[in-house]
């Protein structure tokens, strides 16, 4: 009883959310490098498949945890701002976490005494992220978080970030001090006006090269849609032909 009252109550929260939706205009820092299709389907408003309950929970408990790290963050005294939009962008819009900085009495009273490991003084930008099930830390950082961070640094004129990691099953947490890298943003910003060129042209683009088992492609609220679209480039209008023609005969 109470399992069906929950999830209903997590459902009519994201069709509510999808409702208020605005047309997009521009792409959002946390898309940089991930699927091109989904992306494209969304700035076409495409009908998604509905999200299970258990997913939108798992959403939620990733602001939970980014809350609470910022708050023991706020104890130290080291947190400069939070949320942060950067600065407007025809572009892209996006919002980081955090800027955090340390000066020579925070790192006194937390008895740090490495050389090297902080920077006194300088800004650093912070991204958390909450990751689940076994972690092999040598697979991170992720490389679309990498993007993301990198975008940030870029737009905020700031030379280093940190990606910190929460594992929310083991409660371990790994951290990636990253220097701000010209050349990756420059290939960031081509591939995001690419894609733009394609949604633009209504050109769906070509499905990722691991699909169906990238992991984006697991969960993805499009996955039906695109496998009809098929492996290829394929014109939007006649990708919307396509499923009028299976409407007609389901």
């Amino acid at each position: 009883m109470l399992r069906e009252l929950i999830d209903k109550i997590y459902l009519e929260r994201e069709m509510n959310r999808r409702k208020k939706g605005k047309e997009r205009i521009r792409f959002f820092i946390s898309e940089a490098g991930k699927c091109p299709r989904n992306i494209f389907f969304k700035f076409k408003s495409v009908p998604a498949e509905e999200i299970e309950p258990e997913r939108l929970r798992i959403f939620e408990e990733g602001e939970i945890i980014q809350q609470r790290i910022l708050r023991h963050l706020f104890s130290l005294g080291i947190v400069r701002a939070t949320e942060i939009e950067i600065p407007p962008h025809e572009l892209i819009s996006g919002r980081a976490d955090a800027v955090i900085s340390f000066t020579e009495k925070n790192l006194s009273e937390l008895g740090i005494t490495k050389e090297g490991d902080v920077e006194v003084g300088i800004p650093y930008v912070l991204e958390i992220k909450s990751i689940s099930g076994k972690i092999n830390s040598k697979r991170l950082p992720i490389p679309e978080h990498i993007n993301q961070l990198q975008l940030y640094l870029h737009y905020f004129k700031i030379k280093k970030g940190i990606l910190l990691y929460l594992n929310k099953d083991t409660q371990e947490i790994h951290e990636f001090i990253l220097e701000y890298d010209k050349n990756l943003v420059e290939k960031i910003l081509e591939w995001f006006s690419k894609l733009k060129e394609k949604i633009e042209l209504n050109v769906v683009p070509i499905r990722l090269s691991d699909w169906p088992d990238n992991w984006q492609c697991k969960n993805c609220e499009f996955f039906e849609i695109c496998k009809i679209a098929g492996e290829k480039e394929i014109l939007w209008e006649k990708l919307k032909e396509e499923i009028q023609k299976l409407e007609r005969f389901s």
